[in-house]
């Protein structure tokens, strides 16, 4: 299984990646991933809500990509922010909707809007970055 990848980002505080199976288990590794970044830069009250929406972004990933592995991404691009993010190989876009109350899915857009500060999604040639921005706690 490949190894997560860390690097220095131009805020000066490294951001975490890996490249995971387009699997729903791959949500847990990705929890664990951001839990691991907010522990390391000390942010361990933004971990749990980083984990919680980063696994959504996953989800979506799972059910919508084209190719068998998605990578998700944590960085802190200001000291006060945690930014996670999934890129994928699917042109379709994630739209926020309104489930009706007998529906199993279609919730997870609503959890990522009420936890997130903002997110959104950054089209690119070969697929899409779905990402969300979150307050950076101790």
């Amino acid at each position: 299984m490949p190894q997560p990848t860390t690097r220095a980002r131009p805020a000066g505080h490294p951001g975490y990646s890996e490249t995971l199976p387009r699997d729903p288990k791959s949500a847990a590794t990705a929890r664990r991933l951001v839990r691991t970044a907010c522990t390391a830069w000390g942010l361990d009250g933004t971990a749990e809500n980083g984990a919680l929406v980063l696994a959504e972004l996953v989800a979506n990933a799972v059910r919508h990509a084209r190719r068998q592995n998605i990578r998700v991404m944590v960085d802190r691009p200001k000291p006060d922010m945690v930014r996670v993010a999934v890129s994928d190989f699917s042109h379709v876009l994630p739209e926020l909707c309104t489930p009706k109350d007998d529906e199993e899915g279609g919730r997870g857009l609503a959890l990522v809007t009420g936890l997130a500060t903002k997110w959104g999604t950054e089209k690119k040639p070969w697929g899409k970055i779905v990402w969300a921005e979150l307050e950076g706690r101790r």
